[in-house]
């Protein structure tokens, strides 16, 4: 982003070229070629990117998960999935609320389709910020040399398949992006600044605006306060005194830690309802190798790895990443501080970021859709070289002898990285394999619903009516006034039904006046098509935990599907509501055993208070006394075989009403 603004002479130290034009900000003289292909290129990324995400386009059943949140918030109910039951089905805070104020000021227009535009306009801002930052990182050594900025590391980001299926998804991954960018954008501004007396960065609002920008990290996403955390450091050690220290710590920290204890109080967590069931504190590094070769495999990674290490140390050469400051640096300005604002303390601390943001997800196992997390890890470690400078020999400060080899060298470079990004552009992808569930738990997830759902393009809550079971839930509820609890049956065009205890208890989903009609409580896996298809009364619940506090405060299956490894049984939703418990009221495959003790469970004190936490009516005492308990609350797990429960709370395991299983027939003594 290279704004215009006069610079004296006598900055520049001498009469300035007359092809020269100056830089605002920071205030650095360019050159024509510089600025023109700057902005050429930012415009033909954009141009690409937002043509490729296009064709993909789609939003995700977890894209549909948020906007049930925002129908709640709209309603009334407050950030939660069901109504009554305070859980946080959403890891991005930043995006669940900004999905709200755009819902809410589109009005009638879909929902779906606030997600969509919001998610692609994030995303192209994201990657022009991108390019944007590297461009100022270049700038300083631009200066007064004729040289042409080309995308590089914009082009291997965008070419990469995964990239422009989430830019439309419906989740958080478009607020990444912008989020990422921007955070880069500044901190190569506030690097310069401090040896450049014209810089508005060396401002204390611009600082402010820094830190609170590092602050919000965490609520974006919660592994990005890895690299949130580590700005707001920096911000600290380059600070000079203790006021600008105090105000780094107020702009960085006043909302994420407002917003922590709202979670604490509200939620009764620490992390977001997602981190309990995904459980993040556990580690799959095997599982997590598999989703990086998953990745790579399909598009050679390794090959613009190679050749942007080989760009980056061609540029490093060729000096045009040394910053040489036109005024040395101001007095009383330490010498850790003169380290850390730096552009090259930027550069590593942004690079590092990216490796431990990659390291992490693979410690968790990844994910289950393909490239998904790795996308932003990918995109920090691209931003230096973002876009890249090719000098041209001009036969003074850069001499032809060593000018033409090294330019010449850099623009080989740079036609293997477009060369791959084609080839990668239209890769197959996963290939074959791209939409079935096998070993490694990865699918391909755009292709996945679109074959599922019988559309190209699923955008809308209505398309996802043609996956299995979608219709035929509408049919049940409607063909169950009194109310049922629905499980998925073996056949994908009827669901199982356990008939309500006529008059229902009071309870969660439990309605307040008869006439509404009797609750609705649905028991699957895919919360998104669900939610968006059904009406606020009806209760949805998952055996994964996203929606379901008792699922959520599980043990994580060792062996699980990643991203799916907790599976709670049927039983618990069947003793946990206003159901028969009871044959032949229920399905065969139900253990009416199982189910009573599962009850019995639930009456274990430890449980109950975790439930309550989350259920019970909020006010000042239950949201301080979930604020005191909500350590011990995220670390509490249940078994979820309810006679090994009960062992372990010490509960009295109830009579079985059938003699026990021992592999006899039972008519043999």
């Amino acid at each position: 982003m290279l704004p215009s603004l006069s610079v004296s002479r006598s900055a520049l130290g001498g009469s300035p070229d007359p092809r020269v034009r100056p830089l605002g900000w920071p205030a650095v003289a360019y050159s024509t070629s510089v600025r023109l292909s700057s902005w050429a290129g930012v415009a033909i990324v954009l141009l690409l990117f937002g043509i490729g995400a296009w064709r993909r386009r789609w939003i995700s059943d977890d894209g549909l998960i948020v906007l049930r949140t925002v129908r709640n918030l709209l309603a009334g109910n407050g950030p939660v999935f069901n109504a009554g039951e305070r859980v946080e089905a959403n890891t991005s805070t930043a995006w669940t609320y900004l999905m709200y104020v755009g819902s809410w000021l589109g009005g009638p227009v879909r929902m779906e389709y606030v997600a969509l535009t919001f998610a692609l306009a994030l995303s192209l801002a994201g990657v022009a910020l991108l390019m944007f930052g590297a461009t100022r990182l270049y700038a300083p050594g631009l200066q007064g040399r004729r040289a042409l900025l080309l995308p590089a590391g914009a082009l291997v980001y965008i070419a990469v398949p995964p990239a422009r299926d989430f830019a439309t998804s419906g989740l958080e991954s478009g607020l990444v992006l912008a989020y990422l960018g921007l955070l880069w954008w500044m901190l190569v501004c506030w690097s310069q600044a401090l040896r450049m007396p014209r810089s508005r960065a060396r401002g204390t609002r611009f600082t402010a605006a820094l830190a609170f920008v590092a602050g919000c990290s965490v609520l974006v996403r919660p592994e990005l306060a890895l690299i949130g955390g580590g700005v707001l450091i920096m911000l600290l050690i380059a600070a000079r005194d203790w006021r600008p220290r105090a105000l780094i710590l107020v702009a960085g920290g006043a909302l994420p830690v407002a917003y922590q204890i709202f979670r604490m109080g509200y939620y009764a967590l620490l992390v977001p309802g997602t981190a309990l069931a995904k459980d993040a504190a556990g580690d799959k590094w095997s599982q997590g190798m598999i989703y990086l070769a998953n990745f790579n495999a399909p598009y050679a990674l390794w090959v613009p790895a190679v050749l942007l290490t080989a760009l980056g140390a061609a540029l490093w050469v060729g000096a045009a990443v040394r910053y040489r400051p036109r005024r040395p640096v101001p007095r009383g300005v330490g010498t850790w501080a003169r380290l850390v604002q730096s552009p090259g303390a930027v550069v590593c601390f942004f690079v590092l970021s990216g490796v431990l943001q990659g390291a992490y997800w693979i410690r968790q196992g990844g994910d289950f859709m393909h490239g998904r997390v790795l996308l932003a890890p990918l995109f920090c470690l691209l931003a230096p070289v973002a876009v890249i400078p090719v000098q041209l020999p001009d036969g003074a400060r850069f001499h032809r002898e060593a000018g033409y080899p090294l330019s010449g060298a850099v623009g080989l470079l740079w036609l293997a990285v477009a060369g791959w990004a084609l080839w990668a552009a239209n890769s197959p992808g996963m290939g074959y394999d791209a939409t079935r569930v096998t070993y490694s738990g990865i699918v391909d997830e755009r292709r996945f619903y679109s074959q599922a759902t019988g559309h190209a393009h699923p955008l809308t809550a209505a398309d996802y009516l043609g996956y299995p079971r979608m219709r035929a839930v509408l049919t049940t509820i409607a063909a169950t006034p009194d109310g049922a609890l629905l499980l998925p049956s073996g056949n994908y065009d009827q669901w199982d039904v356990v008939p309500v205890i006529l008059p229902p208890p009071p309870g969660i989903g439990v309605p307040e006046h008869p006439d509404d009609g009797g609750p609705h409580t649905v028991f699957f896996t895919n919360l998104g098509m669900l939610g968006m298809n059904t009406g606020l009364d009806v209760r949805l619940l998952d055996q994964i935990g996203l929606a379901n506090p008792i699922a959520a405060h599980t043990e994580r299956l060792e062996h699980g599907r990643i991203g799916h490894d907790k599976d709670l049984f049927r039983d618990w939703v069947v003793a946990d509501g206003p159901w028969a418990k009871w044959y032949p009221l229920i399905p065969g495959y139900l253990d009416q055993d199982w189910i009573a003790q599962a009850e019995a469970a639930l009456r274990c004190p430890d449980t109950a208070a975790v439930l309550g936490s989350v259920r019970a009516p909020m006010g000042p005492r239950r949201f301080l006394s979930n604020v005191l308990h909500s350590a011990s609350y995220t670390r509490y797990r249940i078994d979820r075989v309810p006679r090994d429960e009960l062992i372990r709370c010490g509960l009295a395991v109830p009579e079985p009403t059938r003699p026990p299983y021992t592999g006899m027939p039972p008519d043999v003594p």
